[in-house]
C-alpha cells in the first residue's frame, strides 16, 4: 500500500518540483545579478535604502490591511447569517460563484461601472449629485479588490462556524448569557481560525496586486506588484525585480508563520 502511495505522489512531486521549488530557484539566483548580468549583493542594499521602494512595501502593506478589514467587515456578518439558514450550501454556492469568472473581465465590468458615462455616474447625476471621479481613485481600487476577495474570507469563516458544537451555544444560553456575550465569548473565540485563514487568503495576495493598480487604480496606486511588473517587463532589470519578488515572498511566509493555527504551533 504505502508502494502505491509512493508511486501516485510522484506525479504531485514532480509538479511541487517543476513550478514551485525551481521557480523559488531561479528567483533566488536570479536576485543576485544586476541589470548587466554582474553577480552583486546591490539589489538588496537598493532596496533596503531607497525610500521608493520601503514606501511601496509601506503602501502594499496599508492596501492589503484596509482591503483584508474591509472584506472581513462584510464576510463575518454575512458567513454567520448563511450558517443560520435553511438552505446554506446553496446561498454559499451563489457567493463563490464569482470567483469562475475570469478576473480581467470582472476589471473591466467596473471599469464599465465606475467610468465617466458608467451606471454609477448616471445614477448620481440623475439624484441630481452630478458626476464624479470614481474610476482610478484609491476608493475604487479598494472596493473592487474587496468585492474579488470577498468570497475567499466568507468560505473560511463558514467552515469554522459550521464547525461550533451547538451544544456549547445552548450551554451558554443555558447559564445565562444574553445573546451578545455567548457571540463574543463562545462563537467568536471558537471562529478564530477561519478568520486567521481569511486573513491569510486575503492579505497576502493582496500584498502583490497589480493588474487592478493599472486597471482600476490607474497607476495612482503603487504596490510591490507593481513594482515586480515594472522591473521584469519595462526595465528589463530581472534583478531587482526578482529582489523585490524574495521580500515579498518572505513577507508572505512571515505573516503564515504569525497567523497558523494553534494546533501548528503546539
Amino acid at each position: 500500500m504505502s508502494r502505491m502511495r509512493r508511486f501516485f505522489a510522484i506525479p504531485y512531486m514532480m509538479w511541487i518540483v517543476l513550478f514551485v521549488v525551481a521557480p523559488l530557484l531561479l528567483l533566488v539566483y536570479q536576485s543576485f545579478f544586476d541589470i548587466s548580468g554582474n553577480l552583486t549583493l546591490d539589489n538588496y542594499k537598493t532596496y533596503f535604502t531607497s525610500i521608493t521602494y520601503l514606501k511601496m512595501t509601506a503602501n502594499s502593506v496599508l492596501y492589503a490591511g484596509i482591503i483584508t478589514i474591509a472584506t472581513l467587515i462584510i464576510s463575518y456578518p454575512t458567513a454567520y447569517i448563511l450558517a443560520q439558514l435553511k438552505n446554506k450550501q446553496l446561498w454559499l454556492m451563489l457567493i463563490i460563484l464569482p470567483t469562475w469568472v475570469n478576473l480581467l473581465l470582472k476589471a473591466y465590468a467596473f471599469i464599465g461601472i465606475f467610468g465617466k458615462y458608467g451606471s454609477v455616474n448616471s445614477f448620481l447625476q440623475f439624484v441630481g449629485i452630478g458626476a464624479k471621479q470614481i474610476l482610478f481613485t484609491d476608493f475604487s481600487f479598494i472596493f473592487v479588490a474587496a468585492y474579488i476577495e470577498i468570497p475567499f474570507m466568507i468560505l473560511p469563516i463558514f467552515n469554522s462556524l459550521e464547525e461550533i458544537d451547538r451544544n456549547l451555544i445552548d450551554a451558554s444560553y443555558d447559564l445565562g448569557a444574553t445573546k451578545f456575550q455567548t457571540f463574543m465569548q463562545v462563537i467568536l473565540p471558537l471562529s478564530a481560525n477561519g478568520i486567521k485563514a481569511g486573513f491569510q487568503a486575503v492579505f497576502i495576495p493582496s500584498l502583490s496586486l497589480f493588474m487592478l493598480t493599472r486597471l482600476i487604480g490607474g497607476n495612482r496606486v503603487i504596490t510591490l506588484g507593481t513594482a515586480i511588473e515594472q522591473n521584469f517587463l519595462v526595465t528589463q532589470n530581472w534583478g531587482m525585480g526578482a529582489t523585490i519578488g524574495m521580500v515579498l515572498i518572505i513577507t508572505m511566509l512571515a505573516i503564515m508563520f504569525l497567523t497558523r493555527d494553534k494546533e501548528a504551533k503546539e
